[in-house]
């Protein structure tokens, strides 16, 4: 059979042979265009939430310039900010350990770890709208940017960092 009976009549290729009638396109050699995939990071949503809502103004400067080296020195790819309560009073920011559902502070005050059953209340920042939703869950996952202990928890901070740092977000609930 020749090169050119393996074309049907509309010019397409013959799958049993693997020819389509024409010589051999050459073998792809540019840059791979299949990017492994890789844990999504939520770290630029934490980084607006922190500037916009949480400690901004020049006033929170320095503090926020300490927290985002922080965040950048981490190996974690997911955040967590600590309000000390349903007000949005920043009080943290905190890294997920996956396996344990244990959280770990990476700056701020709180409890150094917190695990995922002593979480009161969960949110969801919303960059569009610069403002933390609660989501009525009490499942912790990847989708979660801040959330909540009971008050007793954060009763024992030091005097100096009784300052209030109050989020002039609003806070709302769906």
């Amino acid at each position: 059979m020749s090169p050119s009976r393996l074309t049907n009549q509309n010019g397409d290729k013959d799958w049993e042979t693997g020819s389509n009638g024409t010589s051999p396109v050459p073998e792809y050699t540019g840059p791979k265009l299949f990017k492994e995939p890789s844990f999504k990071s939520n770290k630029f949503i934490i980084h607006n939430a922190l500037s916009r809502c949480c400690l901004a103004g020049k006033v929170n400067e320095t503090q926020k310039k300490k927290i985002v080296e922080e965040m950048e020195k981490s190996p974690a790819n997911h955040f967590l900010i600590l309000f000390r309560d349903a007000s949005c009073q920043f009080r943290g920011v905190y890294t997920m350990n996956p396996d344990t559902q244990e959280l770990i502070r990476l700056v701020g005050v709180g409890p150094r770890t917190i695990s995922s059953t002593q979480v009161e209340s969960i949110y969801k920042y919303s960059s569009d709208r610069k403002q933390f939703s609660a989501i009525p869950s009490k499942t912790m996952g990847m989708t979660v940017d801040a959330f909540t202990i009971p008050s007793l928890s954060v009763l024992y901070l030091k005097p100096n960092d009784r300052k209030k740092q109050t989020c002039k977000c609003l806070l709302v609930s769906e």
